[in-house]
């Protein structure tokens, strides 16, 4: 088997513009690997670690199963709570797209439930936020909008079945 090659520390900011890059050519799995290499050098870097959990979460859409999780333990990683708050949220958010795109009789509950999920991490994160920081405020709105405008998105029915007894 080959051996990782690491990355010199000085190469951080070139590799992450790359991996920036990578993510606008929506070449997601090449910018994952390389904030993996930054991320082995650096293990605190929050450039890196924002980077990461935005490429894995542009892969919900063919990998949900692996990157969701891989993800949400990096979200946990960040170092302020309005971090964490917030890119929990878009996590929520962007799993609610992949399950719409992905069609099926469940996607719009299933879409709204995290939908539902992404609205309370960003109140939370609102609540957090630095002042002249609305980014919250602005994927709150999306979501909101995204519920307005889908009439597919709505809960689950409740199952109402009541079976008789003889």
């Amino acid at each position: 088997m080959y051996e990782l090659k690491r990355i010199s520390a000085a190469a951080i900011p070139r590799a992450l513009e790359k991996a920036e890059r990578y993510r606008l050519l929506n070449e997601p799995a090449e910018a994952e690997s390389i904030c993996l290499d930054v991320l082995a050098i650096d293990p605190g870097n929050e450039r890196a670690l924002v980077a990461l959990v935005l490429a894995l979460s542009d892969q919900f859409g063919e990998r949900m199963v692996v990157a969701y999780p891989q993800a949400e333990a990096r979200v946990a990683e960040l170092p302020t709570a309005y971090a964490r708050e917030y890119y929990g949220a878009l996590l929520c958010e962007r799993r609610a797209r992949a399950h719409r795109k992905r069609g099926g009789t469940a996607s719009g509950p299933t879409a709204h439930g995290w939908l539902l999920r992404a609205l309370a991490g960003f109140e939370r994160a609102i609540a957090l936020r630095e002042p002249d920081n609305d980014d919250a405020i602005v994927r709150w709105n999306t979501c909101v909008r995204m519920l307005a405008n889908d009439p597919g998105l709505k809960a689950a029915p409740v199952d109402t079945f009541h079976p008789l007894l003889e």
